[in-house]
């Protein structure tokens, strides 16, 4: 590049996406004069996602700002909670989030997810079509512009994940009333009605279930129960902290 040079400053909550040299403060940095501010930033390896306010010279700027000579421009982290358009709040989760996309299911939040990877291309399409926002530890799927709303996801841990989703969009919970294994609703069914799709032992110990209404799961409070409820309990906690 031989443009104008300009001052930028990363929030230090940028600074895992781009080079040491660009995470001590206010760095130096020249532009062609044709970009704008937000390609800029995604040159440095900065989903646009995780950006929140842009200043120029102590004043607010959109994404599409050219950047000129001198300019010192701070970059800041999306704000949380993060507030987007419309209603319902819902999610897309890549191939590499399928716990994450269970466990938000079991708070009842809508989660769309599929153990195929349907291409890059596809689920920035479907978030688009949908309007859902599309979580995942990929930049380059992050920085697609048919993305309608996305949101990195910052740790390979699917404790830390569940609680970074969870304070960075603050979506209501409503525990225990969907498919952990298709996000569709669940509805109380009748013994007798599941029981052919039931275990004898579970028959003589078991009375009170629930049945999916899109792919016919059953659902009873089993062995696993009071990890889960551990993890419903521990969400519902940090929501009313």
């Amino acid at each position: 590049m031989n443009g104008p040079e300009i001052d930028l400053i990363l929030a230090p909550e940028l600074h895992l996406f781009v080079g040491a040299e660009r995470s001590a403060g206010r760095t130096p940095l020249v532009t062609d004069g044709a970009s704008t501010l937000g390609h800029v930033v995604e040159s440095l390896g900065v989903p646009l996602t995780e950006v929140g306010r842009l200043v120029v010279d102590g004043v607010e700027a959109p994404v599409s700002h050219v950047p000129q000579q001198g300019e010192r421009i701070e970059v800041h982290a999306v704000e949380r909670p993060q507030r987007l358009p419309g209603a319902p709040l819902r999610f897309l989760l890549d191939v590499h989030l399928g716990t994450l996309a269970r466990r938000l299911r079991l708070l009842g939040v809508d989660a769309a997810y599929t153990n195929e990877d349907p291409g890059d291309a596809a689920l920035a399409t479907l978030s688009a079509k949908e309007r859902r926002v599309l979580l995942s530890r990929d930049r380059g799927l992050l920085q697609r512009r048919e993305l309608w709303a996305g949101a990195y996801i910052y740790s390979d841990r699917p404790d830390d994940q569940l609680r970074d989703v969870l304070g960075r969009f603050a979506p209501t919970l409503d525990p225990w009333t969907r498919c952990t294994a298709c996000n569709g609703r669940l509805s109380a069914a009748d013994k007798d009605s599941v029981q052919q799709q039931l275990q004898h032992g579970t028959q003589r110990t078991y009375d009170v279930f629930a049945q999916c209404t899109s792919c016919g799961r059953v659902y009873w409070r089993g062995a696993h129960h009071a990890r889960l409820e551990a993890i419903v309990q521990e969400a519902l906690r940090a929501g009313t902290g």
